[in-house]
């Protein structure tokens, strides 16, 4: 390549980065750059999902692709905004920078087409991985979101005309070594126990299956306030978005997945689960047995069931009455000060005593959905309950023993909407 496209592909990197496509998303931004220019000087062939992760991301040494999605996530949506960039602002641009699916090496080409690119194929070491089980469980949000919300209304319409088992039980099953500590109370011979799912409040966009009475009572937004949702097929087959409440068709995405974390779980370790949306769901029917609640933003979660002497997540921001050595005394989200996208969420996890002390109640959940998705991925990991055991461990009068009921608090990074690692912050010991 000669100096002069070198110059000439620089400018029109320039001009992209430029546009109301990437102006406003620094880490996508710094992507395509970082990708752009190691392809120019002669780099290409050292591009990597985990060289990506470690120096755009800053991801450290350990990052490990296959459990962590950003660089995925993030260059599938760069190539979704080349692909707007070049239909607008950049339809007349003498070059044209793309990003090919399944490869991090971009292409640079004169004109409208890209029959002239200047630089090769990406090498095999290049290409993306084949896509894990956790990257399709988290990420994919067309496939995950389906996936889940299948899974999720199926068993959540078979539980309001009464719960029954919907995980087979497998022979020679048993729990991971390492997590029968925290989930041995759960499982057999104790019965199924019962996962609680919230009900969201919101407002959704109404429809033509809407009622009259529904329609008449929705809040009007006009198109040209809602220009980010320019993509979705709300977006496209709406006359207008004619806003509805709902108290009972929505739950969180990372509730939703986090139930394909416990239903695996449980399966292996030959329990059934029985799951109930939180409104069908009152205090007579959590006191039979064990109980899993998911999500914030329903009654039961640190409102009802709380310790006093510890966290209490209440409007959105996590509360520490009696902040201990290195502790804040109030826990509230991150955000980008650019995208104000979510860049960090705090979660709670409460094992506590239900009325027969044999029982337990599990509450997990973040201040986002993100965050409650963190937290029941890190109480079903093998590794993270060790950690956990260490911690409590230590805290114990003994510091040998691990207390039975105990209240923590997890933080996690999210990019791109999409929860990371679960790391802890600090925990409570609940006296027996």
């Amino acid at each position: 390549m000669e100096a002069t496209e070198r110059y000439e592909i620089r400018d029109e990197l320039r001009r992209i980065l430029a546009s109301k496509h990437f102006a406003k998303t620094r880490k996508r931004n710094r992507f395509l750059e970082f990708v752009c220019e190691q392809t120019l000087v002669g780099n290409a062939d050292k591009l990597s999902e985990y060289l990506l992760g470690v120096e755009v991301y800053g991801r450290g040494p350990d990052f490990n692709p296959q459990d962590d999605a950003i660089v995925r996530v993030q260059a599938s949506d760069i190539r979704k905004s080349l692909r707007d960039y070049y239909a607008e602002e950049g339809k007349s641009d003498p070059w044209r920078i793309d990003l090919p699916p399944g490869h991090y090496i971009p292409l640079f080409a004169r004109g409208p087409g890209l029959q002239a690119a200047t630089v090769p194929a990406a090498p095999q070491g290049a290409k993306l991985a084949a896509l894990p089980g956790s990257f399709i469980r988290q990420n994919a949000l067309v496939l995950g979101l389906s996936i889940a919300c299948i899974v999720l209304s199926t068993v959540l319409i078979v539980k309001q005309f009464g719960p029954r088992p919907v995980v087979a039980v497998q022979s020679n099953a048993a729990l991971p070594a390492g997590t029968e500590w925290f989930w041995k109370p759960f499982t057999p011979p104790a019965e199924p126990p019962l996962i609680v799912v919230p009900n969201h409040p919101l407002l959704r966009p109404a429809h033509n299956g809407d009622s009259p009475a529904t329609l008449a009572n929705g809040h009007l937004i006009p198109k040209s306030k809602l220009g980010e949702f320019r993509d979705t097929v709300h977006f496209r087959e709406l006359k207008e978005f004619n806003y509805v409440s709902d108290m009972t068709d929505f739950t969180g995405l990372g509730e939703a997945l986090g139930l394909l974390d416990f239903f695996e779980l449980f399966a292996n370790a030959g329990q059934h689960v029985r799951v109930k949306p939180a409104r069908l769901v009152d205090f007579d029917a959590l006191k039979r047995g064990n109980a899993i609640v998911l999500g914030g933003t329903q009654g039961w979660s640190g409102r009802i069931f709380l310790y006093q002497d510890g966290f209490s997540l209440h409007a959105g921001i996590i509360e520490n009455k009696h902040p201990r050595p290195g502790e804040q005394p109030v826990y509230k989200p991150e955000f980008d000060s650019l995208s104000n996208s979510l860049r960090r969420d705090y979660a709670l996890v409460l094992m506590l005593p239900n009325l027969n002390p044999e029982h337990r109640i599990l509450l997990t959940y973040g201040i986002y959905t993100k965050g409650t998705q963190a937290a029941i991925e890190y109480v079903t990991n093998t590794e993270s309950l060790q950690e956990l055991r260490r911690q409590l461990v230590a805290l114990s009068p003994d510091k040998k023993s691990i207390p039975k009921f105990f209240q923590v608090l997890l933080t996690t990074k999210v990019e791109n909407d999409v929860p990371g690692k679960a790391s802890f912050v600090s925990a409570r010991i609940i006296p027996e």
